[in-house]
Formats: structure tokens, sequence, C-alpha cells
């Protein structure tokens, strides 16, 4: 229970790549504080923080889990959040609502993807940062190189050790604070800090540089500015396993992390947010399924005083709430409060018109918080009901679980006619495909996604179709002349070069509407046609039996004429891959890339990771996320976007060909 004054309350997320002791470091922090009576452990499935099911069966984090304890005079509301790339989207939302975020760092394998994310998304939004350098007690521990990694990353001059190893692997006994007075061998370090410090503000440079020194409180002044502009990024170290350095590492969060009312400006797309306002304001960063209570919303408050018992107002809804208990979590506990102010992390159960993303405020505000950019899916399944009569359980199930993750997306993609799930990776999928197995009782298949491939004609070719049907009455006429051109920029054009009335110009929209409709399904794959241009120029009609829908029907038969005249043929999408990873596996990933018909643009480095731009038919891609996991041992990960259509090449073309003729014969 929070004991504290609101400007002792820190906020800060645990963040950094899979494996580098997160989940461990939090549990220790829990134990130390005095808020378990037992350490946790993820390997004996006993942590507070990975607690559900499938992440004690994978001994890994999965989703990100709010926590809280005290410590000295102050109270911790912290985040622990996964590594992994599949459950990026977990990590990112906790990191857009931290005051700090403390990058943890694996002492023998040092800077990985998650490291990167972190890095990026706390500098994006503004936050300050911190490093904890963990398992320096490890054989295969590398202090020394994984600091210099880090400053040549991000800065010599900003990333600064506050502690360092007393000993060395297991040897480790200790860790030394650099400012602390009976520190040896740090003077180095401890100059460099002393001139970030002074820097930070014009009347601390003046002093230090008449008199050579700064009174203790100057120092913790010049910290807390260069903190919060991002001039220094402490770097802490120990081993969270053997409880080393954790207590100097929870110290320097108390004195080093923002006040809640003082931290960062919060980036808004309307209005201006003020954290040392009266009026209470706070983000939803969070949505679950809690398999007793139902329904959890979590919030970061930001300002102002919450109350339980009350009624909000979902400034993004336009809607009122009503709330009733306040809960503090820490893992799966809930202690209901009757006060929450900023800083801290709450949880509301059974809201009813707030979503992921939404503002809560205690009265009418024009604040709109800008919310957290999340990467595209890299993965994707078509997937289908099991058995008849599931499928509004699955489009429910699906729809409750893309509205908890705005990494999930739901696409029921009309052209290939199949629901297609995407998301981060295998893991993610299978996690939220094993979610609606178990929450919603829906068993479905999974298949590889069809191509939305297209079609298009690379010469001119001409044809004429004459409808022509006669039954009791009036009958039906129309002879339709069309030309088809490569159209080098664009999807479609239409042109009229009739002259002499052959074609009346009320009939000449049908024509256009018969070629638009005939467009959505080329002769070759049955994909849409793209990047052509269609020419009606000479035709016939009948005054009499003559109608709009004969020369629809004419147009559709004169364009199919004509496409097997202008030479089609199939195109493919063609995908951007951003891929980082670790320098040593720079020849499998290329020789993985070349068998995927892959085309390497350019190489990077990016924060000490080799970094590859590649071009990728969209149909190679889709057990690529495996596939790099696998070469990289996970610690690869990359972004994907559509960038262009082209040519598919002659032997594949044929078998897409083959294919589509024989779903036609089936259907």
């Amino acid at each position: 229970m929070k004991s504290c004054l609101p400007g002792n309350v820190r906020n800060f997320v645990l963040a950094g790549h899979a494996g580098a002791g997160k989940t461990t470091l939090a549990d220790l922090m829990l134990f130390k504080s005095g808020a378990v009576t037992r350490r946790g452990s993820v390997d004996q499935r006993s942590s507070v923080s990975d607690f559900r099911p499938e992440e004690q069966e994978r001994k890994s984090s999965i989703f990100s889990s709010a926590l809280n304890c005290p410590w000295q005079e102050h109270h911790f509301f912290f985040i622990d959040t996964p590594g992994y790339p599949d459950f990026c989207g977990e990590a990112i939302g906790a990191i857009r609502v931290a005051d700090l975020v403390l990058i943890v760092v694996d002492a023998a394998l040092g800077i990985g993807p998650g490291t990167i994310r972190a890095w990026q998304q706390a500098r994006d939004f503004g936050i300050p940062r911190a490093f904890f350098i963990n398992g320096c007690d490890r054989d295969q521990a590398d202090y020394p190189g994984i600091l210099d990694a880090i400053r040549h990353a991000y800065g010599t001059t900003v990333c600064i050790p506050f502690t360092v190893p007393a000993g060395e692997k297991a040897g480790l006994t200790g860790v030394t604070s650099v400012l602390g007075a009976d520190a040896e061998g740090v003077d180095e370090i401890r100059e460099a800090l002393m001139d970030t410090v002074a820097e930070s503000e014009e009347a601390l440079m003046e002093k230090y540089l008449e008199e050579g020194a700064l009174s203790p409180e100057e120092v913790a002044q010049g910290l807390h500015t260069s903190i919060l502009k991002g001039a220094i990024v402490p770097i802490f170290c120990g081993s969270a396993e053997k409880d080393i350095g954790v207590a100097e590492l929870m110290d320097g969060l108390c004195s080093l992390c923002p006040a809640p009312t003082r931290g960062a400006p919060v980036p808004c797309v309307e209005g201006e947010l003020d954290r040392s306002s009266g009026d209470g304001l706070a983000y939803v960063f969070k949505s679950v399924t809690d398999p007793f209570i139902g329904q959890l919303t979590f919030l970061r408050v930001y300002s102002g005083t919450f109350s339980s018992d009350s009624e909000l107002l979902n400034v993004t809804q336009g809607a009122r709430e009503r709330v009733g208990a306040l809960l503090h979590i820490n893992g799966k506990e809930q202690v209901s409060v009757d006060q929450a102010g900023p800083g801290e992390i709450i949880a509301l159960a059974k809201l009813k018109n707030t979503r992921l993303l939404d503002v809560l405020a205690t009265r009418t505000t024009p604040v709109r918080l800008q919310p957290p950019r999340y990467p595209q899916p890299t993965m994707s399944y078509a997937v289908f009901a099991a058995s008849k009569g599931d499928e509004d359980k699955i489009g429910s199930g699906l729809q409750r679980l893309a509205g908890e993750d705005p990494t999930f997306r739901i696409d029921r993609n009309a052209e290939t006619r199949q629901i297609v799930i995407n998301g981060m990776g295998d893991q993610h999928l299978n996690l939220m495909i094993g979610r609606l197995k178990s929450e919603f009782r829906a068993e479905v298949t999974l298949e590889t996604p069809r191509v939305p491939y297209r079609e298009t004609v690379t010469a001119v070719g001409s044809a004429q179709y004459r409808h022509k049907k006669q039954t009791g009455g009036h009958g039906q006429f129309a002879e339709v002349h069309l030309r088809l051109e490569p159209l080098p920029e664009g999807e479609f054009e239409f042109d009229n070069e009739v002259v002499g009335g052959n074609i009346p110009k009320n009939f000449i929209p049908a024509v256009e509407k018969g070629v638009v409709e005939a467009l959505q399904r080329g002769p070759l794959s049955g994909s849409k046609v793209i990047n052509v241009k269609a020419v009606v120029f000479d035709g016939k009609y009948h005054a009499v039996d003559s109608s709009e829908m004969a020369f629809k029907i004419a147009s559709r038969g004169a364009f199919r004429g004509a496409m097997a005249q202008a030479r089609p043929i199939i195109l493919e999408p063609i995908m951007t891959l951003k891929i980082l990873f670790p320098d040593e596996y720079m020849g499998d990933i290329s020789g993985d890339l070349n068998s995927r018909r892959g085309r390497i643009l350019g190489m990077d480095r990016e924060e000490g990771m080799q970094v590859v731009h590649a071009e990728v038919p969209l149909a190679e891609t889709y057990t690529y996320s495996m596939q790099l996991r696998s070469i990289t041992q996970g610690r690869g990960s990359f972004e994907m976007r559509f960038d262009r259509y082209e040519p598919v090449p002659a032997q594949i073309a044929a078998t897409i060909q083959a294919a589509a003729q024989k779903e036609e014969e089936d259907e």
C-alpha cells in the first residue's frame, strides 16, 4: 500500500531484449522491498511477474506486468515487459507511460533488437533512460566490452557509469558507486560525469569553471536536469540472480528517476498536459480479460487524483464511465485503494465505454495524448472454423483479442475470400490461437494466406464482341470494339474514341462499368487487373434492342478478348524488409534471402547491430519470422512493409495459373 507523498512516487519500466534478466530483477526488487515474502523465480515458475500459465510454461515473459513496491521513503510503480520481438506491442505500450526506461542488458550477450527498440521508443517520446548491465557474475560476462558497446552505440559522453563492478565474473563481490565519497579508481568517470552535470545549466557551468567543484545539492540539481533532457544516461551494473548491485540501483532510481509531477513533457496531438494540475487525467495503455473479474483496464495517472466509486469522463470517446474500486496490481494480486495520484498505475474493472489508448479525466479537458507507433505485422495466417457454427465465436473472439493488442490485426480480405490474422511472428499468432481456444472455446484451422496477385498487360491488344440475344418481345444487342494499353502510372483509365454515334453517349458509362467489373478477375489467375488503359473506339447498337445491360455484357467480352491479345502477365507484391541482427549471422542471412528470391539493397549499422535492407516477394515472407529466429538464435528482428508490384517469374507464373484453373474447376 502506498504511504508516501506524490513527489516520492517513481514510475519506470523494465525493458530490453529477451533473456537479459528483467523478470528476475523485478522479482528481486519486490522481495527486497518487502512487497512479497518469498522471492519469485522464473525457473521455478513462481515469478510474481510471469504468473500466467503460458509464461510459466515458456519460462519467458509474454505480457507486460504491472508491479509496485515501497523503497526507502519512496514507492515504485513499474512494468516488467517481454523482450521477444513477437510481443513488442506489450513493451511499446508500457514504455509510452513511463517516466524512465530502465534498459536491462545481458553482460554476456549485450545489445539486442529489444535493446534498440526500447531505446528508440524512449527517445522518440523524450523519456529519460538508464541501463542496468545484468549478470556480471557469470563466466561469460564481458562487462568492459558491453559497457564500450553501449557507450559507442548511444554516446560516450552521454552514457556514464554510476556504479562499477568490484571484482569480475565469479569474483564479483559488489559494486562501487562512482559518486561515493570513498570510491577508488573511478576518478576519470567521475570527472566526465561532473563535466556533463556542469553543462546542464549556465549557472552551474560558471561556478564549476571558477571553483572547480559543485556542492552535493548542485550536483543533484544538475543530474536531474541532465537525465530529464537525455544528456546523461546512467549505467548501473550487478547481478539480479546473486543480488549484487540491485540495492544501489533501487537507491539510484529514487534519487535519479524524475518525480511524476516533474517528468518530461508528454507528447500530445491536442492540448497540453500539465503534470502539476489538480485535475485528474490518465491514459489507458493496456486492456486484458481477467478470468475472475472480466475486463481489466490499466491506466497511468498523469495528474490529479482519482477516487474509487466515482464517475469519470472518457475524453477520447466523449462518454461517461462509472468507476468502482481502484486496484493496485502486483502480477495476479490485486489490492483495492481509495485514491490514486500522479505516477501510479491502476486497474479498473468492467469499463463499458473505454478502449485502449483512451484518455480518462475527472473533468472536461482538451488534452489528447499522442499514441505510440506500433510496427507493421510480419506474419500472417488465414483462419477457418474447424467446426460448423463456430464462425460467430471466432469473429467475436478475434475482435476482442485485437482490441487488447494493437500489433494483432484482422483482415477480412474480399479479394482472396479469407479471414487473415496478422501478428509479429509465429509465437505471437500461436498465442492468439491458443487464447481463442481457451477463452472463447473456438477451434480454428490455419493455412498460408493466398497472395493477392495482380495482372496487367505488356502490349496493345484490341478485340470486338457482339452480344445478341433474341427472345419474345425485345431482344438484346450491343457490339463493343475495345483497345487495351499498358498504363505506366495509375491503376486504370478509361477513354472514349467513338465517333459518328456508333455507340450513343448514354451507353458509354455502361461500357466503362462493364470494363471495371471485368478488371476484378483477370484471365490468368483470377486476380485484379491493374495498370491498364481501356479505350472504346467503335461499336454498334440497335434502336430497340440495345440497353445498358447489353453494353455491359459486350464490354466484358471485348475486355477478355483484348486481354488475350495484349500479352498479359501476373504481378506479385514486393515487400521491403529492414532486418536487424548481430554481425556473425551476416552470411546465413544473405544466403536465406537469396533462397527467397530476395534482393539486398544495402547494409548499415544501427546502435551496434548489423542492418540489412532488402526486397522480398510477399509469397516468400510467410515463414521468414521463424527462419530468422532460428538463424539468429532469437537475436534477430525485422520490419516489413509493402512497396510495389512486379512481374512473377515465368515458371512460378505457370504454377499460379495452374492452381487458379484447378480452383475454378472445383468451384
